[in-house]
């Protein structure tokens, strides 16, 4: 059982994070674009939205993105690639080009991130490799000033004991900008990225994660270690982390810090982190909780978010199979609770322009994009004509599509 579910996990977490990403770049070409009712068939298509995602071999995962709404033919495209993975993220700091870094995860061979461009006009997709030879990618993460500068976390082995380290890579210049056409030649020489440093965990633990401050210069970082918060300044053009600040989370038993998300809002001075069933609040001032939602869960926290345009608003997700939405001013109950998964939820992700946008991922083999418009910043109709709404108001309040 273990040997199906662990690759279906990975794909339904690469799509979730793919197909919000497109949504996301649908929407930027066409604001206007309502999200009412047979609004979100446009945004997924049929290719999509009626196809199950199956098991994979693991060796032979394969990333599936579907085309975005504009594109003329209704099908979905395939990248393969020649390992296991399960880290994605968008180019953030890429805002005219539809792009991912994914990165694997092999025990054998040399790691790889692989670049992949979306030529929507096109319909083509392009990649290109990069070899990552330190150790397998468990987390990786871009920079939303510098489209070259990424930042990694990895296994690392050394006298047999095995540690997840993290540092801060630079792509080269000529892949640095979108719609790279793929080498003709699979055996052409694969580039290297170029190491600009290290984040030193050696006194603090295993790196879980790397988060970006949102809005700025790409010149802060903050790394989640064990039970450390680590806050880092990148001088000397990224070459050289410096330690400012950090903070230790205090209590019983081996507390580890499974995931955190950087707040865009309040000057991007908050940071949001999950330890076990525990969702806390940080100031990246004082370095001081703020916050604390115990028993957030009933299981482990996988995931967290801000919503983008409400700046009290923070989505959770975890293994007992709920995605829940706090207001960080009163947290002794959810504000809602969606119970839509039937296995651990892994990731939940909100739209960055329209909030009532939702996505989940989940290792029952299947995204699911909600619709939760009762807790969003805009107000219910306010993207969509009058006659659209006429008979169907208040059936369409809240609704899901679904990937499996």
């Amino acid at each position: 059982m273990l040997c199906l579910m662990l690759p279906r996990t990975m794909l339904a977490l690469l799509a979730a994070r793919a197909l919000l990403t497109h949504i996301q770049l649908a929407i930027n070409r066409d604001p206007q674009a309502p999200f009412h009712g047979t609004a979100f068939q446009h945004l997924i298509p049929q290719s999509v939205r009626t196809s199950r995602i199956a098991p994979f071999q693991v060796q032979n995962l394969a990333l599936s993105l579907a085309e975005l709404p504009k594109c003329k033919v209704d099908v979905g495209f395939m990248v393969q690639l020649e390992y296991l993975a399960r880290a994605l993220t968008p180019q953030t700091a890429e805002t005219d080009a539809i792009r991912f870094l994914v990165g694997t995860q092999s025990l054998r061979y040399d790691n790889q991130i692989h670049i992949i461009d979306f030529d929507d006009e096109n319909n083509i997709i392009n990649k290109n490799v990069l070899l990552h030879q330190v150790g397998e990618i468990w987390h990786i993460s871009t920079s939303p000033a510098d489209k070259g500068v990424l930042a990694t976390c990895y296994n690392k082995t050394s006298d047999t004991k095995v540690m997840t380290c993290a540092a801060v890579w630079r792509m080269p210049k000529e892949l640095e900008s979108g719609s790279h056409e793929s080498p003709d030649d699979s055996s052409s020489n694969t580039q290297t990225l170029e190491l600009l440093c290290h984040l030193d965990n050696t006194a603090h633990g295993n790196m879980a994660c790397v988060m970006w401050e949102p809005m700025g210069d790409g010149k802060k970082i903050i790394s989640l270690a064990d039970n450390n918060i680590l806050l880092w300044d990148l001088q000397e053009s990224s070459a050289k982390a410096v330690l400012s600040s950090s903070a230790a989370l205090e209590g019983k038993g081996q507390l580890k810090f499974t995931s955190g998300r950087w707040s865009p809002h309040h000057n991007c001075t908050q940071i949001a982190t999950a330890n076990d069933t525990t969702v806390r609040g940080w100031d990246t001032r004082s370095m001081r909780q703020i916050y604390c939602i115990e028993n957030a869960h009933g299981q482990l926290v996988r995931d967290l978010d801000f919503n983008p345009n409400k700046q009290y608003y923070l989505a959770s997700c975890g293994d007992d199979c709920k995605v829940k939405f706090w207001d960080t001013r009163n947290v002794t109950e959810p504000v809602k609770t969606l119970e839509e998964h039937s296995h651990w939820v892994w990731n939940v992700r909100y739209n960055h322009s329209h909030d009532q946008l939702i996505l989940t991922g989940s290792s029952d083999s299947r995204v699911i994009l909600s619709n939760m418009v009762s807790i969003s910043s805009e107000p219910f109709g306010h993207m969509v004509d009058d006659d659209e709404l006429s008979d169907q108001e208040d059936q369409h309040q809240e609704e899901k599509y679904e990937v499996s």
